[in-house]
């Protein structure tokens, strides 16, 4: 050991030291800390066994419950597809099995090569004027790849019963219009890189090495024309201010070149209006497909094929898409593994045939029945809150219950189904498997339009973990995947799931009748249906709890506190939650011992255990509007009587405010 003069003298001086009586007496450890309790910190606490057993990944840099619940349902997808692809039950795991297969196949996806896309690029070669020009467009967007713009299906703003299509902006390869137009040094560069991408898309597809240059240049200028006649990002944020019905007897005529009626009914659109809220852009591209050459067009496809179907070709393709789109755009490292490059492949293009199956193998109708009873029961309790809310006007407040009245509750997997009849896909071509799936659910969507189907299917798959409230069809919407641990969790008693799964209905319900919910009326009208009163009552609200979780101080980072002005609404959600789910239980169990009161709030905090690095902790400090977790499980439990009755915590506890300091959303 090498030990410096200095240390040297001043052992040895402490040695020759004699010793007085108190210096005799080893000084004193200092004391650890006391452990949490649930009086202290109930957060740390209740969910010490998780914090023990979790670190924070160091390539994610983070982890939660709610994470690794997601990353459950991916897993049991995973085993889904390969259970399908060794021994299908019925025709849908056939498909999903081959697919699967096939994607796992990677010999058999280099040999195929660019053949899936053969046919496709045939059929832009063949243009030879401008009247080809448009059919070519309408076919690609029925296999699913959307060019020149984008056309979807969505709520009708006007009528919520219903969806119409929407023609929006689209068909270019970068995420902004703007980076066209910039001249900064970094926005060149960045469109050097994606002119060579380009470049490399084109000579895979078969373009003549000499024409390369040639049509990089020819699909930049026409991307550069459309990206010049397109909106900004910001001012797509509005759904309100991109929603523009016409009827769709006028398209025919006024977009003669671009054939947009004939576009409709290849698509299987029959509807009376459609949505356009950019006619300029329209009008740009009717002119387009008349001035440009053919040529032009055909370089503009052909690429947009090859980058479309890109992820799912040989590796010459996916490694060119990887390093533009990946690494430049996104940032990322290194491609995903291949089983999950192939799941995502298959979510996209046949997401609710996983769902259906997914259903099917990890979802059982007695957990139906259960998880469908416990949200009654919340949304009776809030029926019962609204009653005795105090901030609501009488106007307001019958409002209120009516649109409660009709909210309505799906669990597991859409009420409507789909028709699952598809071309037979076999084993040989994942990048054929693909256009034949995403031909399928584009024919699915396009059956969303028209009257009365509005709620033909959720904007969520049964196999994502998703609990969330529908505002445009005032409905909850629970799925299959969020029906497990720790969200509902069936090895658990009964306060436990009301404490879990029951608040977070609570939470969700709550947006029905917030600063949200408001703009949303019992006839799924667009309008504001407070009064100055609930609005009013609201700020007051919301400045409360915004001062409480302001005194919060942000996990991981020091001298950072959580923003409370920013998570102030969830905040009053996660408040809400606990008291409506506390309020059901109290029904359904009145006579509900003290460890079952405990157990209730437990399960509250079973939801909420994570672990980030500094750098995401950051992040979501500037970003999220949502408080970390420590703070969504103590900040609502410390306004709640119950939870210090339950644990014995005396006003002026950590976890118990005096009762002048609480606050209550339905007293």
């Amino acid at each position: 050991m090498n030990v410096r003069p200095l240390a040297c003298a001043l052992i040895a001086c402490l040695i020759a030291m004699p010793h007085a009586d108190a210096q005799k007496k080893r000084a004193a450890k200092p004391k650890a800390p006391a452990a949490p309790t649930a009086c202290s910190d109930f957060y740390a606490s209740a969910n010490a066994d998780w914090l023990r057993s979790n670190t924070t990944p160091p390539a994610s840099g983070s982890t939660s419950a709610l994470e690794q619940l997601a990353a459950r349902s991916r897993q049991q997808q995973l085993e889904l597809l390969d259970a399908a692809s060794k021994s299908p039950q019925n025709n849908v795991q056939k498909l999903l099995g081959d697919f699967w297969a096939s994607g796992l196949d990677e010999a058999a996806v280099e040999r195929d090569g660019a053949q899936p896309i053969a046919p496709l690029i045939a059929r832009i070669d063949a243009i030879k004027n401008a009247k080809d020009i448009p059919p070519s467009i309408a076919a690609l967007h029925q296999v699913g790849i959307p060019v020149v713009f984008n056309f979807g299906a969505d709520v009708d703003l006007q009528d919520l019963e219903r969806h119409i299509g929407y023609f929006a902006q689209g068909g270019l390869g970068l995420p902004d219009p703007a980076y066209y137009t910039r001249n900064d040094a970094d926005t060149q560069a960045l469109m050097g890189r994606y002119r060579n991408y380009i470049e490399k898309i084109l000579a895979l597809t078969g373009t003549p090495e000499a024409q390369i240059k040639t049509d990089a240049q020819a699909v930049l200028d026409l991307e550069t024309r459309i990206a010049t006649a397109s909106k900004s990002l910001i001012d797509l944020r509005d759904p309100r201010a991109n929603f523009a019905p016409v009827d769709t007897k006028t398209l025919a005529k006024q977009y003669k070149r671009l054939q947009l009626g004939d576009f409709l009914k290849a698509q299987g659109v029959t509807d009376d209006r459609v949505s356009m809220a950019n006619p300029q852009l329209f009008t740009q591209l009717d002119t387009l497909v008349g001035s440009l050459k053919p040529a032009q067009w055909k370089a503009y496809l052909r690429w947009r094929v090859g980058d479309a179907m890109a992820p799912y070709l040989a590796k010459s393709f996916r490694d060119a898409e990887f390093e533009f789109r990946g690494r430049v755009l996104r940032g990322l490292a290194a491609p995903q593994s291949r089983p999950q490059q192939v799941l995502d492949a298959i979510t996209l293009a046949a997401g609710p045939m996983v769902g259906h199956e997914y259903a099917a193998r990890y979802y059982s109708p007695a957990t139906d029945k259960r998880a469908e009873d416990i949200a009654k029961q919340v949304r009776e309790a809030l029926g019962q809150a609204l009653d005795r809310d105090t901030r609501f006007s009488a106007a307001a407040k019958a409002e209120a219950k009516t649109k409660l009245d009709r909210l309505k509750i799906e669990v597991g997997t859409p009420n409507r189904d789909l028709d699952y009849t598809v071309q037979p896909m076999g084993r040989g071509s994942f990048g054929s498997n693909m256009l034949i799936a995403s031909t399928w659910r584009h024919r699915e969507e396009m059956k969303r339009i028209g009257r009365g189907n509005a709620d033909r299917r959720w904007d969520v798959l049964p196999q994502d973990p998703s609990l969330a409230y529908d505002i445009t069809q005032n409905r909850l919407i629970v799925t299959a995947a969020m029906l497990q641990p720790p969200v509902f969790d069936t090895t658990k008693d009964a306060a436990w799931l009301y404490g879990s799964y029951g608040a977070l209905v609570g939470h969700e319900l709550s947006h029905g009748f917030d600063n949200r919910g408001r703009y949303v009326d019992s006839k799924q009208e667009l309008r504001d249906w407070w009064t100055p009163t609930e609005t009013s009552a609201w700020d007051g609200l919301s400045k409360r709890i915004a001062a409480q979780y302001s005194g919060f101080d942000y996990p991981e980072l020091k001298g950072v506190k959580v923003n409370g002005a920013q998570t102030a609404d969830e905040n009053i959600a996660d408040l809400a939650g606990v008291e409506l789910a506390w309020s059901a239980f109290g029904s359904a169990e009145p006579s509900a011992a003290k460890p079952a009161q405990q157990s209730f709030y437990k399960g509250w905090a079973s939801l909420w255990p994570q672990r980030m690095t500094e750098e995401i902790a950051r992040q979501r400090a500037a970003t999220s509007v949502h408080a970390p977790g420590q703070w969504r499980t103590n900040g609502p439990l410390r306004n709640q009587p119950s939870f210090g009755e339950a644990n014995a915590c005396k006003p002026g506890n950590a976890m118990q405010l005096a009762a002048d300091q609480q606050v209550r959303l339905f007293p």
